[in-house]
């Protein structure tokens, strides 16, 4: 049965070895056969930039590598936590990047999918932080640092975002209505895909007198969380 697989929000980390081993899994039995394997977004728990060996991570991108080299096609969105992923490592995992917000053909629905933090546009203190980071410049001088440098810095901003976001209601963390349509209007759409919120569900909406929804992936701090499209419809759950 033809099938497009989407996840997000793995935060993959050394020191969460049970999503590791279960991203490892779900590359070897539930991928094989899918038409397609989309990540929107922070695989990484943080991405200091391609030239980091990341040897915890050599068994999963060598599944994917494997993945690419028999014909499956895999796409890759940014995240909020993994923006420095570039083309070494699109090459290294045999994937495409895709641009922040990109519409796919479903079966012959045309669907937006992003990784979804650019949708929240209440929480200003993270739309000034991300602009910072996603310009060229920011990147380029973190780049240039030592690799320990960027590590140490990374974790120090993963502490920072842990303690601002307990201190932030649910709705300033949550996307935006406004943001949610206009997104679908600027791209002539009437389904969207994304992660982030780590609130999945399935929101039917109205956009201007037409039905039109917003599907939100699992994140998988405790069990693995994908979205299965098919010709006939899609279903969220978890592995």
């Amino acid at each position: 049965m033809s099938e497009t697989l989407f996840i997000s929000d793995l935060h993959l980390d050394k020191d969460r070895p049970h999503s590791l081993r279960l991203f490892e899994g779900f590359l070897q039995t539930r991928v094989p056969g899918a038409d397609a394997l989309y990540i929107l977004g922070d695989l990484f728990e943080y991405w200091v930039g391609d030239d980091d060996p990341a040897e915890h991570l050599k068994q999963a991108f060598d599944l994917l590598k494997s993945l690419s080299d028999r014909g499956m096609p895999l796409y890759f969105v940014h995240g909020n936590r993994d923006f420095l992923v570039g083309e070494a490592f699109a090459r290294r995992c045999g994937c495409r990047l895709l641009d922040t917000e990109t519409v796919v053909d479903l079966y012959g629905t045309p669907t937006l999918i992003m990784h979804g933090d650019s949708l929240c546009t209440d929480d200003v203190d993270y739309m000034a932080f991300r602009a910072m980071v996603r310009d060229p410049k920011w990147q380029a001088a973190f780049l240039a640092r030592p690799l320990p440098q960027r590590h140490a810095e990374a974790e120090e901003a993963r502490a920072r975002s842990r303690s601002s976001t307990r201190g932030k209601s649910a709705e300033i963390t949550d996307v935006n209505s406004r943001a949610v349509e206009d997104a679908l209007r600027r791209h002539g759409v009437h389904t969207l895909i994304h992660g982030h919120t780590h609130r999945p569900a399935i929101h039917d909406l109205d956009l201007d007198g037409h039905p039109a929804r917003r599907i939100v992936l699992h994140d998988w701090y405790d069990t693995g969380g994908l979205l299965v499209c098919r010709p006939d419809g899609m279903s969220l759950g978890t592995l």
